[in-house]
């Protein structure tokens, strides 16, 4: 826009015009107090006064007839919205904090200062640009999502942008921030942001907290080692006038194998708003483990979500327990419990050559050499404390386990590790059809397929597509390649089940259904692994030419991968699982897999992976995926949809194999919600620290914001006269204005 006005002579300097103008009202006010002494004449020394100093100040200035074509540019204001889970909790007017912060972004947007305002929202890490307000439709929607409020990080990005440098940033939060923390002092924050050199304002959406009582903080003491003692610190917070002087504090573990257990419990006495409880907790089993960490809900509690977290706890194991039971000391047994022994990993409690109840032993108690063997004992009171049991060449019926299959079914279902190793009492000739053990094997027991439950032909088992691929045979692979030894016969066994893979199947025999009969199967029930190893003849790969060959390393190979995959090692499993970015009750989250390449062929085609996702802590529609991978892909991701607050089990299956299982939590708010309590003192001491504002939006969010910079694109300088005439005229005008300050008395 093209525009004329007066203006100094382009020549001057905006400080030489200010001091010019300084001078020139200072001599006015010298005048002013001149005139108290003058004798008689005094308009006529204050007119020529005033004109002679203005034509001073005119002659000095050289006024200019200035014409330009300018435009407006308004400063460059960056808004840092707060999008952490805190802003979803409850603000001053019953309203959640983000449609506080909204107001006061709407408002700031339409402010008379001209700003060009640039809304980024910040969480954890790099601010991103600011999304539309939620709906209601969308509830909480893309703006209060983030884990964290680490606004630290968020101003160091934003210093070290390449984009134009703001004149100022303005904060929308609750002032529950994870950085700066709530203990920095000004003299702090100062040190940490002053070196920005940018007046930091900022608006602090609530005031007031709400009557709440939450668990804010769960510390373990070391890691979580499945067998020991845990202890936790439980520190609860109470805000908003609560009470809660006694509360009640519990331990569960969450389990998709009945109801919760209870770990630990204890009271609760809060002082100031806040409590310490030091509880101890003994996980049984290894891998992840989701333990909640709950204080009972006082009546008037407004966030009755963030009285229980959900810990996840990955246990880890100081050995590996195995029980190995055996019914008589044959080549495989010794074998296995030689291998056993060796490993300094395993702790194993081995029973074999055992009496039975009904063997006559022709001597007294004393002289026995064998004991009777404990079943009572072991698969009631200790059956918890192991972490796998290997069954091998085991008839149930006469040694007592029969009345407890159903005891060993529920260890394997809560997790816990089976071995079924073949021989002449094993599978169908050892009585388990028909037992509840039976329905957690990764086989059926058909007792049709053979009256004695075994086939005595000798056969080399063979490789399935699966068991090329698995990772818990490729050390076996290794050893041994595509050669598997001849076993002395096999145990009949009936079709997979659905939640199992055959990894070795019969190189003639079929099953009913006439599938290749499997030799080596494994699979998955409830929480627990189980094992189908058909064959007493796994010391082949230690002695025979093989065995030879290898230096018998392929026994314990394979002994290796099969325990390693029953403990869920990561080494033998399919695919690695996890959720990216965590979990968020409501909200939509991703679920990746890494997964173990496709056994090689020249005719692969694309696997089917499914992925089912169960509630654990109550009963629930499961979510089921599914998606193609071809060959050369090694990752997928799932979009999970929005889950409810809870524990979980996500099971990813691979073509049909058992695939990988990943427990995790959901959690309404996490650590944002576990602190509901605003600070906006924490604010207004990072606005002082920074030369800023600070404003309560209940007050309108009034902040003074930068005004805008004149540009001119095009300038001409005409002078009014020419400079003689200005000094001209300021001479003569002084000259006039003395010799009235004569005439009325004043020198």
């Amino acid at each position: 826009m093209l525009s004329t006005h007066l203006g100094p002579s382009a020549d001057m300097p905006s400080w030489a015009v200010w001091l010019a103008c300084a001078l020139a009202a200072l001599s006015l006010v010298m005048l002013a107090f001149e005139m108290r002494r003058r004798e008689h004449g005094g308009f006529v020394i204050a007119a020529t006064g005033i004109v002679a100093v203005l034509a001073l100040l005119a002659a000095v200035l050289r006024p200019a007839r200035v014409t330009a074509r300018e435009s407006t540019l308004g400063a460059r204001v960056v808004v840092l919205a707060d999008v952490s889970r805190s802003m979803a909790l409850p603000g001053d007017d019953g309203r959640p904090r983000r449609a506080t912060r909204d107001d006061a972004i709407a408002r700031l947007r339409k402010s008379e200062s001209g700003a060009r305002l640039v809304v980024l929202g910040f969480g954890d890490g790099a601010p991103s640009p600011m999304p539309g307000p939620a709906t209601p439709a969308d509830d909480e929607g893309a703006t209060a999502h983030a884990p964290r409020s680490d606004l630290g990080a968020a101003l160091r990005a934003l210093s070290a942008s390449s984009d134009e440098r703001p004149a100022a940033v303005v904060v929308v939060s609750d002032g529950r921030l994870d950085d700066p923390p709530e203990e920095a002092t000004v003299a702090s924050m100062r040190q940490a942001f002053g070196a920005l050199n940018i007046p930091i304002d900022t608006i602090a959406t609530t005031r007031d907290a709400p009557a709440d009582v939450s668990v804010r903080h769960v510390d373990a003491a070391g890691a979580a080692v499945a067998h020991v003692p845990l202890p936790l610190r439980v520190d609860v917070g109470c805000a908003g006038n609560i009470p809660c002087d006694s509360l009640n504090v519990t331990a569960r573990e969450l389990t998709d194998d009945g109801a919760p257990s209870l770990l630990a419990s204890g009271v609760l006495h809060a002082k100031d708003g806040k409590g310490t409880i030091d509880m101890t907790i003994t996980l049984e089993r290894a891998g992840p483990r989701i333990v909640e960490v709950a204080v009972e809900t006082p009546p008037g509690d407004a966030i009755p979500e963030n009285n229980r977290r959900l810990l996840t706890f990955d246990v880890t194991r100081e050995r590996v327990r195995v029980l190995h039971v055996a019914g008589r000391p044959t080549s495989d047994v010794r074998a296995l419990r030689q291998w056993l022994k060796s490993d300094a990993s395993v702790d194993v409690v081995a029973f074999f050559i055992l009496r039975t109840p009904t063997d006559e032993s022709h001597a007294t108690q004393n002289e026995l050499a064998l004991i009777p063997f404990p079943v009572d004992e072991l698969f009631t009171e200790h059956l918890p404390s192991f972490d796998a049991v290997v069954l091998q060449d085991f008839d149930a019926q006469p040694y007592g386990l029969e009345k407890y299959l159903d005891n060993l079914a529920r260890y394997v279902r809560s997790g816990g590790g089976l071995v079924m190793v073949g021989g002449q009492n094993s599978f169908v000739a050892g009585g388990y059809a028909g037992t509840p053990l039976a329905e957690v094997l990764p086989v059926g027991l058909d007792e049709s397929q053979s009256a004695s439950g075994a086939d005595t032909a000798p056969f080399a088992p063979v490789w399935t597509t699966a068991g090329r691929a698995a990772p818990l045979l490729a050390p076996l692979r290794d050893v041994v390649g595509e050669v598997l030894p001849e076993m002395p016969g096999a145990n009949v066994l009936g079709d997979v089940r659905p939640s199992g893979m055959v990894l070795w199947s019969h190189p003639t025999r079929v099953t009913a259904t006439g599938a290749p009969m499997p030799v080596l199967a494994i699979g998955e029930e409830g929480d627990g692994r189980t094992i189908a190893l058909g064959v007493d003849g796994a010391w082949q790969l230690v002695f025979s030419g093989l065995g030879a060959k290898t230096a018998g390393r392929g026994h314990g190979a394979l002994w290796d991968g099969l325990l390693g995959w029953l403990m869920r090692d990561p080494r033998f499993e399919t695919a690695q699982v996890n959720i990216a970015g965590g979990c968020t009750a409501g909200l939509p989250s991703t679920l990746h897999a890494q997964l173990v390449p496709q056994a090689s062929s020249a005719n692969a085609k694309p696997e089917t992976i499914t992925l089912d996702v169960t509630r654990i802590d109550r009963a629930q529609s499961p979510v089921h995926l599914s998606q193609n991978r071809s060959t050369d892909v090694a990752a997928v991701d799932f979009a999970l949809p929005a889950l409810d607050a809870g524990a979980y089990a996500a099971r990813l299956r691979v073509a049909g194999s058992t695939g990988a299982r990943l427990d995790f939590a959901c959690e309404a708010g996490g650590d944002e919600w576990a602190d509901s309590r605003p600070d906006g003192p924490r604010l207004r001491d990072l606005a002082q620290a920074t030369g800023g504002e600070f404003a309560w939006a209940s007050d309108g969010a009034s902040l003074a914001l930068p005004r805008p910079t004149v540009v001119s694109a095009e300038r001409h300088v005409t002078p009014i006269a020419p400079p003689w005439t200005w000094s001209f005229a300021a001479a003569s005008l002084l000259g006039l204005h003395w010799i009235a300050r004569r005439r009325s008395g004043l020198s």
